[in-house]
């Protein structure tokens, strides 16, 4: 499709969108005039109440996390119950309709207005000879065994290592004693903690790296389009395979490939149930966290930009494409040489109810990007050493990870550090969706140019 095209369809779709919005308002506008605005009023409180008990839900233990989950629950059901007993049979089922396609004909404008950004440059990859993987057969329930990772590998000449479950082993230095053996590629069949070690070691000997997405997330897997569902594509890398160029981080020292975090989500990994339980260990970790009485607070420069009183922190390899901070999606790209940077900061249920209603618009949370993050307990926190600030340390998480680290803790990035070597074919490799910007729709709408003319 040409550049034109592009053009048009985005400009007609952005139409629509208006047209269905203005619609879904008309419908509430009929609404008003038929049943009064009290229906309407209730339907907000209705809202407010389910943010209420959401913050209920996380905050608090007993009765009255039960009590916030009903009203989380319940609050919606009741809504819907009124507005079905108020006569809105039509209006209310057309007004979401109405609205669900507004939303869908405006991402649908700006993927078709986007200019992305050029793709990660690749090469052909050429097959390695001596390649070394290191497989943990605990990562991911057990995939290594279940997509018989050790054979296939071993079939196409590549030397594995296995992991001993319930030991402590240096991956570090096993990769370190690989590549002075003579290992040409190093590869990781593991949790993204240990793909982030050894990608270490394979940046500083300029050696291609082979991510396997054998452990429970695989967030670096997903992000660069590998089959999460059957790891076992992932090593057709080895005879077909094509070379990027990714950045890698640094915190304190320590290579990481995804996320360093701070705060409620570090003190929430630093416990040692957590690897066994992780929903249940947050969930009951975070009414102490959440209200102050676990945990610090959190100051940061974000290249000598004051981030101030943060509960949670996040720093990340490359900037996440979305806003919202329980679900943070996937980066486009991973060569783009700065680190994102999200802070949250709530200080009460009032907040709670701002941020989950209006997400990236709520000024508890902060989005920034920075070439170099420095971090450290607020002033006035309590630290791990007591009266002596400077020697202050800090939980954090590093790739999931659990650390403590002294403060200031600084990250920074190593733009296109990391040669990794992926199959030619990535099914995951998608498109991303764009975050929903109505001004940009209204101009868009608004564009009277020509397809010949130029911006």
């Amino acid at each position: 499709m040409s550049k034109a095209d592009h053009s048009d369809r985005a400009r007609s779709l952005a139409r629509f969108a208006l047209l269905a919005a203005a619609a879904a308002v008309l419908v509430v506008l009929v609404s008003l005039v038929e049943t009064g605005p009290l229906i309407i009023l209730q339907g907000l409180a209705g809202l407010a109440v389910c943010a209420v008990g959401a913050w209920w839900f996380l905050a608090h233990r007993g009765i009255v996390r039960v009590l916030g989950g009903a009203l989380a629950v319940g609050a919606p059901m009741a809504v819907l119950a009124l507005f079905l007993n108020g006569g809105l049979w039509f209006t209310a089922p057309a007004g979401v309709a109405l609205w669900t396609g507004a939303l869908g004909c405006a991402r649908g404008a700006l993927r078709a207005d986007r200019r992305p950004d050029p793709p990660a440059a690749v090469r052909p990859g050429r097959p390695p000879r001596r390649p070394v993987l290191i497989m943990n057969p605990a990562s991911g329930g057990g995939k290594v065994a279940r997509f018989g990772l050790v054979e296939r590998a071993e079939k196409l000449g590549a030397r594995v290592l296995l992991l001993t479950p319930g030991t402590h082993t240096d991956v570090e230095e096993l990769a370190r004693k690989a590549v002075a053996e003579g290992a040409d590629l190093l590869g990781v069949a593991g949790g993204d903690g240990t793909q982030a070690m050894v990608a270490a070691v394979a940046a500083e000997h300029d050696l291609p790296f082979l991510v396997i997405s054998a452990g429970t997330r695989n967030h670096l897997a997903m992000d660069l389009g590998l089959d999460r569902s059957d790891p076992s594509r992932c090593l057709d890398a080895l005879t077909d395979g094509v070379e990027l160029r990714m950045d890698l981080g640094d915190v304190a020292g320590r290579a990481f490939v995804n996320t360093v975090s701070f705060g409620v989500y570090a003190a929430i990994v630093q416990r040692p149930e957590y690897r066994d339980a992780k929903a249940g260990t947050a969930l009951d970790a975070l009414p102490d966290l959440l209200s102050g009485g676990a945990g610090e607070r959190l100051d940061a420069l974000a290249d000598g930009r004051p981030v101030s009183g943060q509960q949670a922190l996040l720093v990340s390899n490359n900037p996440y494409s979305a806003a919202d901070p329980l679900d943070v999606g996937r980066r486009p790209r991973l060569d783009g040489g700065e680190l994102g940077v999200l802070g949250i900061r709530v200080d009460g249920a009032a907040q709670a109810a701002d941020l989950a209603v209006r997400g990236a618009l709520s000024p508890a949370l902060t989005m920034l990007t920075s070439r170099r993050v420095e971090v450290r307990a607020a002033a006035g926190a309590d630290s791990d050493a007591g009266a002596d600030a400077g020697a202050a340390s800090i939980p954090v998480a590093v790739d999931g990870e659990a650390l403590t680290l002294p403060t200031p803790v600084v990250c920074t990035l190593r733009p296109r550090a990391l040669r990794v070597l992926v199959p030619r074919d990535r099914p995951g490799a998608v498109d991303q969706a764009p975050e929903l910007n109505w001004r940009r729709i209204a101009t868009l709408a608004l564009d009277r140019r020509g397809p010949g003319a130029r911006s």
